[in-house]
């Protein structure tokens, strides 16, 4: 037997150590491949659809959700560039035919670096093998495998989604329309009625009136005749008086003898009458020389203003300040009333605020209503954009 400085032994010795570390290295080197393939599994049988690329946005793998999509195979996909079935939009289409698709993301070691390593949503636009387009929208991740950096791409088609939103601001648009053209045939109506009620109902009780008083003349009337002669002219005068109005509540006549400007001057008026509020009215009214449409919209709005600020802000102070900016309207309503609440805004039963906003949008302009820094109450500010020939107008 060779004893232990023995050369045989000593050639023996380290193919023994190799063996021995190959036994104990196989068990896991064997786990971590059933570890990949499982996974590979999972990702193949996964319903979305999942691209790996390298560095070079060169296509690693592609599950066959993946190829379902894009109208290919996974051996097809294996190897081209990711910039071939993903566009990030569709100014790319120029560099298809030069570079094979431009890439999609740029650079993106340097985009996964600004959003801290995170998966990063984007809205793409895929391309199948016959050219077709369609929307796409991705989350992109990254990581390390072997000293290499691998990025995953999980994409799902949007087609059916974005068709349900466009058929969805379809009718929301649809529905603005329809609001506001019921709002222009309400204004319609009202200002028919108020002119009946006015050229037919209130002649006729001033032609009564008339007649009235050439009865109360005769001097063989007994005195019991001329009290109820004298309550019935009390009656007709009281008449006349709802008359006008209930008439001038459907259709200001303000603003069809003097414009915007003395009708919010005689709504302010009116409004003083009733309580004793501090409420300054800051206008020009060469500002307010506007088209009829605004004109009542932006009487409507102050009048619902005032409405909701007498019923619920128990206010000391009012502000109202028209003024033009550029090609733009502003419109401040402020108070130092108790406010109002963010639910407040949403409630189902708030119809008029509701109402503001419809016929600010409908003459396409902004509306914002919150709480006031300024006096500590409800400020709504309000934007109208004015057309050319209403810009004309007003400067004349």
């Amino acid at each position: 037997m060779p004893d232990r400085g023995s050369p045989a032994l000593l050639r023996i010795l380290p193919l023994g150590m190799a063996a021995a570390l190959l036994l104990c290295l196989f068990p896991p080197l064997k786990a971590r491949r059933q570890q990949q393939a499982r996974g590979q599994a999972i990702i193949d049988s996964a319903s979305d659809a999942i691209i790996s690329i390298d560095s070079r946005q060169i296509i690693l793998h592609a599950n066959a959700a993946a190829a379902r999509l894009f109208d290919d195979t996974p051996a097809g996909m294996r190897g081209m560039r990711l910039g071939h079935y993903i566009l990030r939009d569709l100014r790319t289409l120029g560099g298809l035919g030069k570079h094979d698709g431009e890439p999609p993301f740029g650079d993106i070691s340097q985009e996964l670096r600004l959003t801290g390593r995170r998966a990063t949503d984007y809205t793409l636009t895929g391309r199948r093998s016959d050219g077709a387009m369609f929307p796409l929208e991705g989350s992109l991740s990254a990581m390390q495998e072997d000293g290499h950096s691998v990025f995953t791409i999980i994409v799902r088609d949007i087609t059916a989604r974005q068709q349900m939103h466009e058929q969805l601001a379809r009718s929301f648009s649809q529905l603005r329309e329809l609001s506001s053209a019921l709002q222009t045939i309400r204004e319609e109506e009202r200002k028919h009625i108020a002119r009946e009620l006015h050229d037919d109902l209130g002649q006729l009780l001033a032609t009564l009136r008339v007649d009235l008083t050439l009865v109360r003349q005769h001097t063989d009337t007994t005195a019991p005749l001329q009290a109820l002669l004298h309550s019935m002219d009390g009656l007709l005068v009281t008449a006349i008086t709802s008359l006008r109005r209930i008439a001038s509540n459907l259709r200001p006549r303000a603003l069809d003898e003097g414009g915007l400007y003395f009708a919010l001057q005689k709504l302010r008026h009116d409004f003083l009458l009733r309580r004793a509020i501090h409420f300054d009215l800051l206008a020009d009214e060469a500002d307010l020389v506007l088209d009829d449409a605004r004109s009542t919209a932006i009487y409507r709005i102050v009048q619902e203003a005032l409405t909701n600020i007498a019923r619920h802000a128990e206010a000391s102070r009012i502000t109202i300040a028209l003024h033009r900016i550029d090609s733009s309207l502003a419109i401040t309503i402020q108070d130092d009333g108790r406010g109002i609440a963010e639910h407040d805004l949403e409630k189902d039963t708030a119809l008029g605020l509701l109402g503001m906003r419809e016929r600010v949008w409908g003459l396409n302009g902004s509306i914002h209503i919150g709480a006031d820094s300024e006096l500590g109450g409800t400020r709504i500010d309000i934007s109208l954009p004015m057309h050319a020939e209403v810009a004309t107008a007003a400067m004349q």
